[in-house]
Parts: C-alpha cells; sequence; structure tokens
C-alpha cells in the first residue's frame, strides 16, 4: 500500500500503545472480576474466562505485533486485523458475558447503578440490531468507498480512533443480535434475523466491491487478496454467529412450547 505524508514512529508507536491498552486492561478486570466472584459468591465458569482471554488475544494481534505492523504496508494483513478486531473478538467476548460478571462482582449499590445505565435510552438505541448493523457494516463502507482508509494511515490519531469504533461496533453488533447478557428490552427474534441477514449480505458485497474497486493506495492484488480474506474469514466467523443465534431460538421456543404444554395440562386438570 502506498499512503502519502506517513507520520513518523513514535506516532505510530503511541496509536499502537493505546490501542494496546484498553485490551489489557479488560484482560486485567475480567481475570480479576472472575477471582473476587469465586471467593465471594459461587464459581464463575471456567470456559467464559477462557472465551474472553482467546477474545482480548484476537484483539491484541490486530493491533500489536506483526499483524499491526504489517497492516501499513500490506492489505491482506490490514483485513486479518480487521477479522479478529471487528469480528472475532467481538463475539468471544459477548459470549464471556462481561456485564453478567461485572454485576455480580461489584457492590449492590454500584450493580443497580450499572443496571439502570444499561436500561437508558442511549445504550437500548445503540443496542438496536439496525443501528447497530449501520455503526458496523455501514462504517466499513465509508471507510473503504472513500479516501478515509488511506487518510487513516497518515494520521495515527484516527487510525486509533477509526480502530476503536471497528472493536465496538462490532461489539455492539454482536449483543444485538445475541442475549448473553441481560438485556431488558429483547427484539423478537424474526426481526433480529431479518436485520442479521441483511448485514452480512452487506458484509460480503462489500467484500466483492472491495475486489473489483480497491480502497485508495491499495494495489489491485494486494485488494483482491483482502478482499477474498474478507469474503470467506468473514463468512465463517458469521458462521460461529449463526449457530449461537439459532441455538438460542430454538431454546426460545422449546421453552414457549413446554410452557404452553404444561398450561394446556393445568386448564385440563381445572376443568
Amino acid at each position: 500500500m502506498n499512503h502519502p505524508a506517513m507520520a513518523n514512529e513514535l506516532e505510530w508507536f503511541y496509536a499502537q500503545l493505546l490501542l494496546t491498552l484498553p485490551f489489557v486492561g479488560a484482560f486485567v478486570f475480567y481475570i480479576v472480576a472472575a477471582l473476587l466472584s469465586y471467593r465471594t459468591r459461587k464459581p464463575w465458569p471456567l470456559y467464559r474466562t477462557l472465551i474472553w482471554i482467546a477474545g482480548c488475544f484476537a484483539a491484541y494481534l490486530a493491533v500489536a505485533g506483526p499483524i499491526a505492523e504489517k497492516a501499513h504496508t500490506d492489505f491482506a494483513f490490514h483485513m486479518i486485523g480487521h477479522l479478529l478486531l471487528g469480528m472475532l473478538a467481538p463475539l468471544l467476548m459477548a459470549l464471556a458475558a462481561p456485564v453478567t460478571l461485572l454485576v455480580r462482582t461489584l457492590p449492590v449499590p454500584m450493580a443497580k447503578g450499572v443496571s439502570q445505565l444499561l436500561r437508558s435510552k442511549i445504550p437500548q438505541v445503540i443496542a438496536d440490531p439496525i443501528v447497530a448493523s449501520l455503526l458496523n457494516i455501514g462504517a466499513l463502507w465509508l471507510l473503504y468507498t472513500t479516501s478515509l482508509f488511506a487518510f487513516m494511515h497518515a494520521h495515527p490519531f484516527l487510525y486509533f480512533l477509526i480502530h476503536i469504533h471497528v472493536f465496538l461496533a462490532g461489539y455492539m453488533f454482536t449483543i444485538s443480535m445475541i442475549y448473553i447478557d441481560p438485556v431488558s428490552h429483547r427484539k423478537p427474534f424474526l426481526y433480529r434475523a431479518i436485520v442479521l441477514v441483511i448485514a452480512l449480505a452487506g458484509h460480503g458485497i462489500l467484500s466483492k466491491w472491495i475486489y473489483a474497486n480497491p480502497p485508495v493506495g491499495v494495489a489491485p492484488e494486494q485488494a483482491q487478496t483482502g478482499a477474498m480474506l474478507m469474503y470467506y474469514g468473514g463468512d465463517a466467523i458469521d458462521l460461529f454467529l449463526l449457530v449461537v443465534f439459532c441455538f438460542q431460538w430454538y431454546k426460545a421456543t422449546r421453552r414457549s412450547a413446554r410452557a404452553s404444554l404444561l398450561l394446556q395440562e393445568n386448564s385440563r386438570a381445572n376443568i
């Protein structure tokens, strides 16, 4: 990739450091919270802790180390970082139920404050599947179909902001589709399914657009390789998301059927 006016190495070092700190902090927070939960309440599931560690590690690989370094000059590595930071890490970290762990660990007054905050208007709006999809998929279209991609690689602070947005948007998109942590206003499965299918189609179409129309400053060969990674790698992670979503739908339908059957049996017994 050829990006003019590249910033000096010190500025990029600070940008990568700022990107790394949130995920290192998230890793430490979760481990400490899990230990506190183990000592004060019933043990926190080990598999959730392992999933969280894997999610933090995936995000770390995207913002620091060889992949992050090569992403500045090779679009294929940039796309690997996108898959790790914007799709895999959010999915794994959402499955780890961090909000549930946080509420369990905090003192009761603080836990109630967190619950009230999550029930407020702004979080509810952002967590709506349509809004979350626009912030996630829509922002990717803006990034790759305008000069913003090249501009990002010339300005470290913008690079930092966009990568933070990619992760947060990916996380909000994930938790808007699959409910692992408690949710005050649940959207129907059918509503979420329709939005999910449209969002996944938008992601796939974008990868084909990149294949035919390389972003500014990206060579056609690199764009094609990156687009194929985005398409097939994205499909693999999306399949994981779909399996979780369908399993939750199946469980909810089964519970509803059992409740309906139990109600019918009680009604017959009363007659």
